[in-house]
């Protein structure tokens, strides 16, 4: 009878037998949620997409109003993994060889020698990337969906891990460019981060104050290297997915299309993004098999920046987000 308990519940305790050794990536995920909470206040939905999106080998857009931690929450993601890092803040005058690279002519033995960009790093930051004009957004879209680029006709490929966490801001809109469809649809996860609760944000200010003056990342420590990201990606790609739970989530994407509130549903890539996160919601939880609400919990960060929703429905106030939450209390829930 504890047997059968322990397998309706496994999240509850690890009583249960994995098929996969999950322990040592476990213990790395603990580690970094303990070094991002030494700076972070609260946000542990928010650390929890983070981690899943990188086990993933997903690209992440953080969206938020000016001053809610979005690059500082990025830096110190970054410095707890022991990996190259770059940061490129975008702005209307930036152009793609500034990001990519270009070729420069070397006098000394008459040829042209490509300089590699900012780009060319295992996590990159973009800073405010809805401020860059179209022809450098563009300039992403072969990099993030291929980890390559090809540039006067060769082919350079980039160092795994290859991740890239952007941040926009949703409200200033002046000399802002709208990210397309096909640059949202090469992002994992959006994550909206929100204004802290009154508890966080007076956390907040005491940690601020006790800081004095010593910097926020001055003593964060890196604790997982780019192999052993490797690793834990290759390993969470093992984790077990059953045929129902695989119609489930054709199941969803399919009823993003038909929905009359939706005036573009989701892609095929979507429902490859809910299957690739939804097993890293499970390895961080401990099991080395997906569940329903795997899938429930990464629906909505995966879907939302990929569905458009009718001029109608947006003028009454409703947003993707809501659309999807209804969606995931339509589609039966397989047994």
């Amino acid at each position: 009878m504890e047997e059968n308990n322990a397998l309706e519940n496994p999240s509850s305790d690890f009583n249960f037998q994995n098929r996969l050794d999950l322990q040592p990536l476990l213990q790395h995920v603990n580690a970094i949620k303990e070094e991002l909470a030494t700076v972070i206040v609260g946000q542990t939905k928010m650390i929890d997409q983070l981690l899943v999106a990188i086990l993933s080998n997903g690209h992440i857009l953080l969206e938020g109003v000016p001053g809610v931690a979005k690059t500082i929450t990025a830096k110190l993601l970054a410095k707890t993994l022991h990996i190259d890092f770059s940061r490129i803040q975008f702005t209307p005058d930036l152009m793609p060889s500034d990001i990519l690279g270009t070729s420069v002519f070397n006098v000394k033995n008459s040829e042209f020698e490509f300089k590699k960009g900012p780009i060319f790093s295992n996590l990159v930051l973009i800073d405010e990337i809805n401020r860059a004009p179209a022809k450098t957004q563009a300039a992403l879209f072969e990099v993030m969906e291929e980890r390559q680029i090809t540039i006067d006709g060769h082919q350079y490929i980039l160092e795994a891990p290859f991740l890239v966490i952007a941040t926009q801001n949703p409200v200033e809109q002046e000399g802002t460019y709208r990210l397309p469809e096909a640059q949202l649809d090469r992002f994992l996860f959006k994550i909206n981060i929100d204004y802290p609760k009154l508890d966080e944000e007076i956390a907040i200010i005491q940690r601020e104050h006790a800081l004095q003056n010593h910097g926020k990342l001055e003593n964060i420590k890196s604790l997982l290297s780019a192999t052993e990201i490797i690793q834990y990606q290759n390993l969470v790609k093992s984790i077990i997915v059953e045929q129902n739970l695989l119609e489930y989530i054709a199941r969803i994407v399919v009823n993003t299309r038909e929905n009359a509130f939706l005036y573009l549903g989701a892609s095929p890539r979507a429902s490859i993004a809910i299957l690739n996160a939804a097993k890293g919601f499970a390895a961080i939880r401990g099991r080395d098999f997906v569940t329903p609400e795997d899938i429930k919990e990464a629906a909505v960060p995966v879907l939302q920046h990929r569905v458009i929703v009718t001029p109608e429905r947006e003028m009454e106030g409703i947003n993707s987000q809501q659309i999807i939450k209804q969606i995931l209390e339509t589609v039966e829930i397989p047994r």
